[in-house]
């Protein structure tokens, strides 16, 4: 009895045009694609995901092409669609940063730098490096990482591997995801530009009224612990804002 084993290149073909956009997305995807994450369990991760979806795309995808050039342009397809998706997600993240930075300002802790978990060797704004590593924590509780990964598995409806790589089209999205990220970046600081703005007024009211006191060294105390009080009482519905719009930005992937 001879075993023919005609269809290995063919599968080693299919199983590496697949890994090469999972790989991409996952390599670059929030919560997924964490620098915090062990390279070496994210790459054993994104093989072992890629060998789950293999029998339900693989009969969508084109056989070994007999010219090489072709099979290097397959797999440039997909790289490059595998970057664009992933580096679009994420982009998401910087809301956390920015609302981080804003709070950090008006509670007058700027100047407070930690190392953010989410970005090996990069410092910023302790509120920052705390709203990215909570938003990392909630993508896992409540199963988003579930509907990134479902994401990805769609995103071979939305972008199949005959179309052609609209450029035009990924940085009309990545622009679109900035103008969200910031959009909500700033509803969830809002309530702390609110607070510094009606804090500075009445510090600039009553320094004006007592000329010899210092009013904002005084008052420094206060504003620190007021911005730490509405920091808790808010944080709920601050992560409320940005896993809804990390949600949506998923669902655009699947149509």
């Amino acid at each position: 009895m001879t075993i023919g084993l005609d269809w290995l290149p063919n599968t080693a073909f299919v199983y590496i045009l697949l890994f090469t956009r999972i790989g991409a997305i996952l390599m670059l995807m929030p919560a997924l694609g964490e620098d915090m994450i062990p390279m070496r369990m994210r790459l054993s991760f994104a093989l072992a995901f890629t060998l789950v979806v293999y029998p339900l795309l693989s009969p969508s995808l084109p056989v070994l092409p007999d010219d090489v050039m072709a099979i290097a342009g397959l797999i440039f397809h997909e790289l490059a669609i595998g970057i664009m998706l992933g580096a679009v997600a994420r982009l998401t993240v910087m809301a956390t940063q920015l609302a981080g930075a804003v709070i950090a300002f008006q509670a007058g802790l700027s100047s407070a730098m930690a190392a953010d978990p989410t970005q090996v060797g990069v410092q910023g704004a302790v509120f920052g490096s705390f709203l990215s590593f909570l938003g990392m924590v909630l993508i896992f509780a409540t199963d988003l990482h579930h509907m990134a990964l479902a994401a990805t598995y769609d995103s071979y409806i939305a972008f199949p591997l005959d179309a052609p790589i609209m450029f035009e089209d990924a940085a009309q999205l990545a622009l679109r995801t900035v103008a969200s990220a910031f959009s909500i970046g700033i509803q969830m600081s809002a309530p702390f530009i609110v607070f510094g703005l009606v804090f500075n007024l009445g510090a600039g009211i009553l320094a004006r009224l007592m000329p010899a006191m210092q009013v904002y060294f005084v008052l420094m105390p206060a504003n620190i612990m007021v911005g730490l009080l509405l920091f808790g009482l808010l944080l709920t519905m601050m992560m409320g804002w940005y896993l809804a719009g990390f949600e949506n930005h998923l669902a655009m992937w699947r149509g």
